[in-house]
């Protein structure tokens, strides 16, 4: 499959990081950044013809806001977002420049953070070869 905004090398790790992590229970996998997005895994069993376009505009300004609303927090510094939804989970984990959104059927909080801080880790390492 040809990539149209991410490498096929850099599209290959963030997939294979998120199957590894959490094996039978990945739903789906979504590369983006502000202006584009691209879907980079989808179970088969899921429908194939979602609409992605709002959704990932929806995250990537929920990310903006998020990080913005609790700068000063005591929290400490904003890391990623879980939501819960009826038929699954979805992970938003991003830089500043990109995102990865993962959607699961349920895993553990810690399995969650492992994830986040491994997709993150790739996304800054690719940041840094521009």
């Amino acid at each position: 499959m040809t990539r149209n905004i991410l490498s096929d090398d850099l599209a290959d790790a963030i997939v294979t990081t998120a199957r590894t992590a959490t094996g039978d229970s990945l739903r789906s996998v979504t590369y983006f950044t502000r202006a584009n997005f691209e879907q980079l895994y989808l179970r088969e069993d899921l429908e194939q013809d979602a609409d992605l376009n709002d959704f990932v505009g929806h995250e990537w300004q929920g990310y903006k806001q998020t990080k913005n609303a609790y700068q000063e927090s005591e929290l400490g510094d904003y890391r990623f977002t879980v939501r819960a939804f009826s038929n699954g989970y979805l992970l938003r984990a991003t830089t500043e420049r990109q995102g990865v959104l993962i959607t699961t059927d349920g895993l553990t909080m810690q399995s969650y953070e492992e994830i986040a801080e491994a997709i993150e880790r790739i996304l800054r390492e690719e940041s840094g070869k521009e």
